[in-house]
């Protein structure tokens, strides 16, 4: 069972880190895109209404699909004012209940979105500006996707923190 739990710890973490360099991705082209419409702008004085939503759109995909893959890595930003003085029993014992906090709020926030994609999803909810992007609820259903995400990573995550010896800080979260 405990090998089990291990290797599928394992698979989600090479998951994420797939997902992780999908995000890279993201972020070039979302960078690449920025530049053009700048330029498009200010030396044509030419915009897209289209272009300019999806540059809102992949920085939705960037963040929502990365944050999971920034806590594996340990990117994310905690106050160490009292943590770093925690025993490495204490530090177990504080990492374990944030991943459960955060598993929570995350199926919360999962829960509390498939309403909402689904209700954009049934009217085919669009821009509202002419030339927008269309199909708004695949950038919605982002949101559900990327906390899921956080649950995975978070199962992970407390595998690890509960497989290791009882005197082995732990690296994330």
């Amino acid at each position: 069972m405990l090998r089990a739990l291990r290797r599928s710890a394992a698979f989600i973490e090479g998951f994420i880190d797939r997902i992780g360099s999908l995000t890279a991705w993201i972020a070039l082209v979302m960078i690449g895109l920025v530049a053009t419409n700048v330029i498009l702008r200010y030396s044509l004085s030419f915009g897209s209404v289209w272009a300019q939503e999806l540059e809102w759109h992949l920085l939705a995909a960037l963040i929502l699909l990365g944050m999971s893959h920034a806590l594996q890595r340990g990117e994310n930003v905690r106050v160490d004012l009292f943590y770093a003085r925690y025993s490495p029993l204490g530090k177990r014992v504080v990492d374990v209940v944030s991943a459960l906090l955060l598993i929570a709020v995350s199926l919360l926030f999962i829960w509390l979105s498939l309403g909402y994609v689904e209700q954009s999803r049934s009217i085919s909810e669009a821009s509202p500006d002419p030339g927008g992007i269309p199909l708004r609820w695949l950038v919605k259903s982002l949101i559900p996707l990327g906390y899921g995400l956080l649950v995975l990573q978070q199962l992970a995550h407390l595998v690890r923190l509960l497989d290791a010896p009882a005197t082995q800080e732990s690296a994330h979260v």
